[in-house]
């Protein structure tokens, strides 16, 4: 299908339904197509867009003058769609998109707690992200609020409803938001019988940083820099996704060799995650020596990152216009000998993990996300290709330079813990064969274009395929060339609430194994 006929499509359905659009300009919001919703029309356009079986992806406001203009986008065969509308800023009230797409939940009411966004027919009343640091008539994202505006002191929130225990021989297990370990605060709250889950409840925000607000104002350099730190283990790509928003607003295009370099160090981060997913998959069922394996790949492999781009996780590799830094013929080098020692291991590790009866016992049939919950949750990356669901933006909305790259995507119909596993495993494999590809055609010449503010208002989209999943982030510039709004849409989002779907029905003693092979990122979601 051509990707504008399924657009024509839906434009005729929402006629149909006489929904009021607008059609923006094609390059006004580049890459994604843009239009203009009546505010009254907003949540029919949403139900008419999940009939047309189309993924939403996120959702995100901004303040301008006396009004709030709410933007949400929805994906069909790898193309994006724009819906905008604008709302007074004294009553702001919009229909949801919750009851047609599950996956909207927690940023709507993200939006209802930092701008005072009030969906009407939304079917979860509690707080997200706030908690109890603000008062109640406190928006954090309006121009009012500062930056700086102390919270409240903190205080136990015994005002959150989650659901009560009911029936004889039920119970409550609350684990977190502080843990037995290094991982960021969240909490879960159990109901269970027996060792059997009846359900899940999750809650985050303790790692709230205020990263929409703290965006403002910043220059090009400055953003990228936030950027990176929306999710430490993310930073390449959450990165690269900004500074892409940043370059379409602006009109300039990085050169060929930083375009290569960018999807070099974006592959290097897929690998050192995965390769410390695996291990820790492992670790939780008791299978140390993978653990030690894996971890002591990752090691290496992070070493090489390191010589080569100045920091383990690469951060700050990538800036507008381009990377900071172009490796060396002898830094090249270290990082071909590192595919080629990570190809000679992994061979020797594999076939342990697929042929590993105690292990097998443990991951297969575990956490199953079947694949109806995982389409109707909208969730990404490994977690939709172990369950069925075909998507890669590398491939369907292919940007430089994968549009030139022969990109698999590995696809698992179980949807348990040993398909999360394998997919991650698959995707380590092509991953390799990505970088052999572009260090052999690495292309010669600059790696950072001058960086030129763009004009007032102009805006972006930045599409790229993290080793989580999709990353969607909007840039807009205000008239002094400097932020004005700021959004980064984690995987994260959508991939957590499938937590809450797959346990049901697994025992307590499951829930680390499910847990990491979701591995979620609290920092990513916790704006």
């Amino acid at each position: 299908m051509n990707p504008f006929d399924w657009l024509s499509e839906l434009l005729a359905r929402f006629q149909d339904e006489h929904i009021l659009v607008q059609r923006g300009s094609a390059i006004a919001l580049a890459p994604a197509h843009l239009l203009g919703i009546d505010p009254e029309d907003w949540g029919r356009a949403a139900q008419t867009a999940a009939a047309y079986d189309c993924r939403w992806a996120g959702i995100w406001a901004e303040e301008r003058g006396e009004t709030l203009q709410v933007n949400a986008v929805l994906v069909r065969n790898g193309d994006h769609l724009v819906l905008r509308t604008a709302i007074p800023a004294g009553a702001p009230r919009l229909d949801s998109h919750t009851p047609y797409f599950p996956g909207a939940d927690r940023m709507e009411r993200h939006l209802r707690d930092l701008f005072g966004v009030d969906f009407s027919d939304h079917p979860d009343p509690r707080r997200w992200s706030r908690h109890n640091r603000w008062p109640e008539e406190a928006h954090p994202l309006r121009k009012s609020f500062a930056a700086d505006q102390a919270p409240l002191p903190p205080q136990p929130e015994e005002d959150y409803a989650f659901i009560p225990v009911q029936g004889a021989g039920a119970y409550e297990i609350p684990v977190g938001p502080v843990h037995a370990g290094i991982i960021e605060p969240g909490h879960f709250r159990f109901l269970a019988v027996g060792e059997t889950v009846l359900n899940l409840e999750e809650r985050f925000g303790y790692t709230h940083k205020g990263i929409e607000k703290i965006a403002e104002g910043r220059d090009a350099f400055g953003l990228a820099r936030l950027a990176g730190r929306v999710c430490g283990d993310t930073t390449v790509h959450h990165a690269w996704a900004a500074c892409m928003a940043m370059e379409r607003a602006a009109r300039l295009a990085p050169p060929p060799r930083a375009v290569a370099l960018r999807a070099l160090l974006a592959e290097r981060e897929r690998i050192a995650n995965h390769l410390g997913d695996i291990g820790a998959i492992c670790n939780d069922v008791g299978f140390a020596f993978a653990q030690y394996q894996f971890s002591r790949l990752r090691e290496l492999w992070q070493r090489d990152s390191a010589a080569c781009f100045g920091h383990r996780l690469m951060m700050d590799a990538v800036i507008p216009g381009g990377v900071a830094a172009d490796p060396d013929t002898p830094q090249l080098q270290r990082l071909r000998d590192g595919n080629a020692r990570l190809r000679q291991e992994l061979p020797g590790l594999y076939p342990i993990l697929d042929d590993h009866p105690s292990l097998e016992d443990r991951l297969v049939t575990t956490g199953v996300l079947a694949p109806e919950t995982a389409r109707r949750l909208g969730v990404l990356g490994y977690m939709a290709k172990a369950s069925g669901i075909d998507i890669d933006l590398r491939r369907d909305h292919p940007y430089a330079p994968y549009d030139h790259l022969p990109v698999a995507t590995p696809l698992f119909s179980a949807g348990d813990v040993a398909a999360r596993m394998k997919v991650r495993m698959e995707e380590i494999l092509h991953s390799l064969e990505l970088l052999d590809k572009l260090l052999d055609e690495l292309p010669p010449g600059e790696v950072q274009r001058d960086w030129r503010a763009p004009a007032a208002d102009s805006e972006g989209l930045g599409l790229v395929e993290g080793w989580r999943g999709e990353i969607l982030t909007y840039v807009r510039f205000g008239s002094d060339g400097r932020v004005a709004r700021f959004f980064p849409r984690d995987p994260s989002w959508f991939n957590w609430p499938a937590l809450e779907q797959l346990i049901h029905g697994n025992i307590v003693p499951d829930f680390p194994v499910c847990n990491k092979s979701v591995n979620g990122s609290y920092s990513g979601q916790d704006l």
